[in-house]
């Protein structure tokens, strides 16, 4: 059933969401607060789901994003939620895989691309979710974590730069992936939520064509934080 939730914090914002189908998680969020963009970049957001990470950058930044989401179902949340918002003039989102984007762009035209993938490789024996709009957004169904590396050496400008949220498991691909496509890491940042366990969700700021030259940034703990908002901005 579709819901209209508040987004967070984030005042006067709301959020179109299916309580059965599709609901954005925190990674969304988070990504959103690592990003940071100057006044004209021009921003491209892969993997959209219900538009939260691009209206959370509407809230801080007026500039111009393109949004690619496959599944229509939650396109049409996204077209719903930036209607609301008013943010139709800003945030302009297509309903194709964006594996497809040439179609619509040329190549290294954006400034900016982030993206919050489906984290889970595979196969004709994973476990996957019956829900089918879940399963495409938790596991690399559509689109692999390879696939958009070569979206974005595509799609970004020389020294552009790329934003990604993703697991831990799975940063040793990243890294090699970084590596072959001249995408390359320049600032990472583990996320826990609690400081006996693990890191959950790993943020990685890369630049189309840098030196290798990696930062490592403070670990965040999310217990007893009040609000994500501006966690990743203080």
């Amino acid at each position: 059933m579709k819901v209209l939730n508040d987004l967070y914090d984030y005042e006067n914002y709301k959020i179109y969401q299916d309580d059965k189908t599709f609901k954005f998680s925190l990674d969304s969020i988070l990504l959103a607060e690592f990003v940071v963009l100057k006044k004209n970049d021009k921003v491209l957001e892969l993997c959209t789901g219900n538009g939260a990470c691009s209206l959370i950058l509407s809230y801080y930044y007026s500039n111009e994003i393109v949004g690619f989401e496959i599944q229509e179902n939650i396109y049409k949340l996204a077209l719903e939620s930036i209607l609301y918002n008013k943010k139709d003039k800003q945030i302009r989102i297509i309903n194709d895989n964006i594996i497809n984007i040439k179609k619509y762009f040329p190549g290294n035209i954006f400034d900016v691309i982030l993206c919050n993938p489906p984290y889970f490789k595979y196969s004709d024996n994973s476990l996957i979710n019956k829900n089918r709009s879940l399963a495409i957004a938790r596991h690399e169904i559509e689109i692999n974590l390879e696939e958009i590396f070569k979206i974005v050496a595509y799609a970004l400008k020389s020294n552009g730069f790329f934003y990604i949220s993703h697991i831990p498991e799975r940063l040793e691909e990243i890294f090699y992936l970084c590596e072959k496509y001249q995408i390359i890491a320049k600032s990472v940042q583990f996320i826990y939520t609690k400081r006996e366990k693990n890191a959950n969700i790993v943020l990685i700021k890369c630049i189309k064509g840098a030196k290798n030259s990696l930062n490592v940034a403070k670990p965040i703990y999310l217990e007893n934080i009040k609000t994500y908002k501006n966690i990743l901005r203080r």
